[in-house]
């Protein structure tokens, strides 16, 4: 599903332990009062919560007797074998920065995976060999490159990078046993490679025209002529995106919203050039693809902030009756080459995701993981419901709300408003040992998906175009009056706390709307909307057009890019402010936060600034998240709670 540009998710780790935070794993027992039934309900600790595990990717290895992950079990990303069948973990990488998965190759167990420097952004390719030794397939500096697919054969697979041109993602052919890179097409005029056919004839391509408008092109390899084919001829605007091709590499599977408000997925054939429909639903589809000879498709719908997964048997076209599993939602689902075998992760609000292995047809599934921490009991620990209010304009604004166990009439509690990143992004229901920590320890989470957020459809996706920092911010005010609207909240003590666009709205909310919030913490985020369109990468080449139409053109809209960066107006703040920032971040540079704590300092109100020397756009170091969240605890229980006294 195509998607506005997103500077980053929302990353929740911080290397700075403040004063204040209990360094027990769990507190005494705190008895509540709510709907006349009395709770007893275990606080934790930060180390605690992140005790839990992170755990992504379900690549089957050749044989299908492991499955390659990668976990953060020992304070950072690494890759793992798991065995299939006991869930016995072998450890494959051990660096200083994260390692994340791609898969086995198709015949031996050699891994591919990614990695990057310090948070740079700048990730290559690489291959664990079967002794353990590592080999960077794309090294340089400045290059950026990731994994695009095998063929068929196995003989060969692609990798795209920007080597040649930093701007511009190149594709190569890389023989898999001898890893001699040739090229295939030398991208000039700003494409992004979506698909490749099986068969490695076939390359689909897209191009962003505007942030409401994309093309799909098809690349025949086995002409002279490498030109692409347009093959999504439209009048109106419209997004059309390459997924997958079919296992015959006779059709292209393409998601697009030129037939109704969300994405829909369709199919090309590309020896009649017919488009035909395929899968659509009252939300965006957001995905599908298939197992190795075609005989499972898998697709997912972006449903009210939750992914719903569907596998479909295509012989019978029916779906597979899956064994009885916790609750959860389905996610990462990946079938061995046999198709015998089936890997995938259930994840939830109160659950952080688990792997599984599932023989297919069998009565039941084998949990692989047990990634929440043993000293926490899932019972104190909080569903989410989804909620809706109305904004400003009586436009509907949806949002994901937790309300702790402590809360009732009888016991008002201080609450934040949650503002996802972007521009773009979407608050979602599922696991955050962050927001649990802060919900166990008192405190409210309304996260509100403002209007421009991604999944309730194209026409509230473009509402805020050109328009950040005024409409999409009273939308947060509006929900802040709809939170103080709740007789279990304390409506004098609720703030804002959100990280890259969510870090901008925080800080933006603490300027303009100087009185609506007690305190702030900015992630990350951005406050000077001049500098930084002025400065992104320059592997956003491809997009930078469609970002325009989003934010502006520097060129042509400085004045109103000033006008709603926080920094130039940060005499208004007179709030308790956190600000957090990666050294290394190639997207909001570390000049932004260190100019804006200068400034609102000259204000005479308190500011923390948490700064992270190894840490980029985001945080993966586990360290660090639990640092993260105990200054998080420390500043909401100083300057909301007001635990501690209001300090200078």
């Amino acid at each position: 599903m195509n998607k506005k540009l997103q500077f980053a998710a929302l990353a929740c780790a911080i290397s700075i332990a403040l004063s204040g935070c209990s360094q027990s794993t769990s507190t005494t027992a705190v008895t509540t009062v709510q709907s006349q039934q009395t709770q007893q309900v275990s606080t934790y600790n930060a180390k605690t919560f992140f005790d839990t595990t992170a755990i992504m990717g379900s690549s089957f290895s050749p044989n299908g007797d492991k499955v390659l992950v990668s976990s953060d079990e020992s304070g950072i990303y690494s890759l793992y074998e798991v065995d299939a069948k006991t869930g016995n973990k072998t450890r494959l990488t051990n660096f200083q920065d994260s390692t994340y998965p791609v898969r086995y190759f198709p015949n031996d167990e050699r891994v591919l995976f990614t990695k990057d420097s310090g948070g740079n952004e700048r990730f290559h390719v690489y291959v664990r060999e079967l002794d353990g030794s590592i080999t960077d397939l794309t090294p340089g500096d400045e290059t950026r490159a990731s994994f695009a697919g095998f063929t068929e054969d196995s003989s060969e697979f692609f990798i795209t990078s920007n080597q040649r041109d930093a701007k511009f993602m190149d594709l190569y052919r890389v023989d898999s046993k001898t890893y001699k890179i040739t090229p295939v097409y030398q991208n000039t005029l700003g494409l992004d490679v979506g698909a490749i056919s099986p068969d490695g004839r076939y390359i689909a391509l897209s191009k962003n025209n505007t942030n409401k408008d994309s093309d799909t092109f098809i690349l025949d390899t086995y002409k002279k002529t490498l030109k692409p084919q347009l093959i999504s001829k439209h009048n109106t605007p419209a997004q059309y995106t390459p997924e997958t091709f079919s296992v015959d590499s006779k059709y292209l599977y393409y998601s697009t919203d030129a037939k109704g408000e969300f994405s829909q997925v369709w199919r090309y054939e590309l020896a009649s050039e017919e488009h035909s429909p395929v899968l659509k639903d009252n939300w965006d589809v957001s995905f599908i693809y298939f197992s190795k000879s075609g005989r499972y498709q898998v697709s997912g719908v972006n449903a009210d902030a939750s992914t719903k997964v569907t596998v479909i048997d295509t012989q019978s076209d029916k779906e597979i009756a899956m064994p009885q599993l916790p609750a959860g939602n389905l996610r990462g689902v990946n079938f061995s080459a046999d198709e015998k075998s089936m890997a995938f992760y259930l994840n939830s609000d109160t659950s952080p995701s688990n792997l599984f292995v599932w023989q297919v047809g069998s009565d039941k599934a084998q949990q692989l993981s047990n990634t929440l921490s043993k000293e926490i009991d899932q019972n104190d620990l909080v569903e989410s419901t989804i909620v809706r209010f109305k904004s400003f304009d009586g436009l509907e604004i949806p949002g994901v709300l937790y309300k702790p166990k402590q809360a009732s009439s009888n016991n008002k509690v201080p609450a934040l408003i949650w503002v996802h990143g972007g521009p773009g992004g979407q608050s979602r229901t599922g696991y955050s040992a962050m927001q649990q920590h802060l919900v166990n320890h008192g405190y409210a989470i309304f996260a509100v998906n403002n209007r421009g957020s991604s999944g309730y459809g194209k026409t509230f996706f473009h509402l805020d175009d050109k328009k950040h920092g005024t409409d999409d911010l009273q939308d947060i005010v509006y929900g802040k009056k709809h939170l103080q609207s709740l007789d279990w909240v304390d409506a004098e003590k609720i703030g804002i706390i959100g990280g890259s666009y969510g870090g901008f709205m925080t800080a933006a909310a603490l300027a303009f709307e100087p009185e609506e919030f007690k305190v702030g913490i900015n992630i990350f985020g951005v406050t000077n909307w001049v500098r930084t369109l002025n400065s992104i990468p320059p592997w956003w080449e491809s997009f930078k057009k469609a970002l325009y139409d989003e934010m502006g053109d520097p060129a042509t809209d400085g004045e109103r890019h000033r006008a709603i960066s926080p920094l130039f107006h940060a005499k208004n703040i007179t709030k308790p402010l956190m600000v957090i920032q990666g050294a290394n971040d190639p997207r909001v540079l570390q000049i932004e936060s260190d100019e804006l704590v200068a400034a609102v300092k000259a204000n005479g109100v308190p500011v923390e600034y948490v700064l992270f020397d190894d840490e980029g756009h985001g945080f993966s170091k586990k360290e660090n998240r639990i640092s993260a969240s105990n200054a998080y605890l420390n500043f909401l229980d100083t300057y909301l709670k007001e635990r501690f006294g209001p300090q200078g």
